[in-house]
């Protein structure tokens, strides 16, 4: 008499369902955060409420933050605002948006002041403080945190 045997898949391995596992964890998270209406976005952009953008390129952005641009579609004078160097929201704004490390903006604008050509825009301390400067400047454009109060600014999506 002979047994026969039941061929099976073998279980994944312990690592491959670690992975799976963290992977679908993340996205019941990231499903949570979209329900409830949170950003996943790092930072958000603003410009102030009687601005009429409601989207902006990458490219329009930069050449606004990096003063090759000095003016809105419209005529008003464009008036960006950075924050400190050290901030989160700093940092992932200038690789996705401007697409350079904060170093290099630096350097940049260290170039173009050297040259007497320009000065760049104000950094401010806080998320508050770039949200009160939007409010105050028709022409401002700036960036806070994703969890921000933005009061009555207006968000931007940059594509």
């Amino acid at each position: 008499m002979t047994q026969s045997r039941v061929h099976s898949q073998p279980p994944a391995p312990l690592p491959t369902r670690r992975a799976l596992l963290w992977f679908v964890l993340g996205l019941c998270t990231l499903g949570s955060r979209v329900a409830q209406g949170e950003s996943t976005a790092p930072f958000r952009v603003l410009v102030h409420p009687d601005n009429p953008a409601t989207s902006l390129s990458k490219d329009f952005v930069t050449d606004v933050f990096l003063k090759r641009t000095t003016r809105w579609s419209d005529g008003e004078a464009a008036r960006p605002v950075d924050q400190r160097a050290d901030t989160g929201a700093r940092r992932t704004f200038s690789d996705s948006v401007l697409r350079r490390s904060v170093a290099a903006v630096k350097r940049y604008w260290q170039q173009r002041i050297f040259s007497g050509r320009d000065l760049p825009p104000p950094e401010l301390d806080s998320d508050e403080a770039v949200v009160g400067y939007v409010l105050k400047h028709r022409g401002a454009i700036g960036y806070v945190s994703s969890g921000a109060k933005i009061d009555r600014t207006k968000v931007v999506s940059v594509q």
